[in-house]
């Protein structure tokens, strides 16, 4: 579904939401039940993942505010949230607290350097790190995330020293308070990543925050005994998708065709997000099905009342 609201400069599609601008102070943030892994958006939609995503990033902007300015204003439906717009910083801030995803397919590798972070020796997969570490990236021209040292942020011109420092002080208190709300409910915030933009020169918290599609989590029970077995760590994330997707020989590669998605398992999918939002926020979730008409109006009505101020 696409709309249109009144004083709307401009609409974008991306792999997972669709972005309405209003004049040039106000987005619209629609999170659709599109699902993406390796940058590739596969072909059916995971029921409700909209809204686990939006109500998630919601919660979790509304806790951690008093570590940083975010773009949140308010949000009008389950899958639908607005906020002030603000230039994008061209650098996602990436922190890791475990060995875990890219960075262990790295270390597996044999290198002990990731975007400029040194890697201890002797670490096995999900290890922690002896202290959390940035591994930024940014956008390379076809898209895709690139992996990017500090030093090359700043040679390149993505952003200031200044704003670098900021991005980086605020990055490693938004993981800690990310960390202790996480362990609260019993899970292990492994890793994650920090969108921030500019709005009217001040550095502000974008776009999702401590979501399944932005992080891993896993179950702290049992977790340092799966560690001294080598086993399996049970994690709370998109990784299981990324997962079932390397098992089928498909990474995003040109030449690569995505596996079939039988009902069954998108079923598991969206049952598996409702299961990271019912763990992560220690509520039951309550599935909202809006009817287009409905979540136009409520947006309206939001857009009418933020506009006025």
């Amino acid at each position: 579904m696409q709309f249109h609201f009144n004083n709307q400069t401009n609409f974008y599609s991306g792999k997972v939401r669709d972005v309405y601008s209003i004049g040039q102070e106000w987005l619209v943030m629609i999170a659709s039940d599109r699902i993406s892994a390796f940058d590739v958006i596969l072909p059916k939609h995971i029921p409700f993942k909209g809204q686990v995503l939006n109500q998630i990033a919601a919660f979790m902007l509304a806790q951690t505010k008093d570590i940083c300015p975010n773009w949140l204003l308010d949000v009008p439906a389950p899958n639908v949230s607005i906020g002030v717009k603000c230039n994008p910083i061209a650098v996602e801030m990436v922190v890791r607290g475990n060995l875990v995803g890219h960075a262990w397919r790295t270390y597996q590798s044999g290198k002990r350097e990731l975007c400029g972070a040194q890697l201890p020796d002797g670490l096995n997969e999900n290890d922690y790190f002896p202290t959390p570490i940035i591994t930024p990236s940014t956008k390379a021209a076809e898209g895709h995330d690139e992996d990017i040292s500090p030093d090359e942020i700043l040679k390149r011109g993505l952003c200031t020293k200044e704003e670098w420092d900021t991005m980086c002080q605020y990055a490693l208190a938004l993981f800690a308070r990310g960390k202790a709300l996480a362990i609260k409910q019993g899970l292990i915030l492994a890793d994650t990543k920090y969108e921030f933009g500019k709005h009217h020169g001040k550095i502000m918290l974008m776009d999702e925050v401590h979501t399944p599609d932005s992080s891993r989590y896993f179950y702290a029970d049992g977790f340092e005994a799966r560690q001294l077995k080598g086993e399996k760590q049970i994690q709370l994330s998109k990784e299981f998708v990324r997962e079932w997707l390397i098992a089928n020989h498909f990474m995003g590669k040109e030449g690569q065709t995505v596996p079939e998605m039988t009902e069954d398992w998108v079923q598991t999918i969206s049952l598996r997000y409702i299961e990271l939002y019912e763990q992560l926020i220690g509520e039951r979730f309550k599935p909202e099905n809006l009817t287009e008409a409905q979540t136009k109006e409520f947006i309206e009505k939001s857009l009418h009342q933020i506009t006025q101020l």
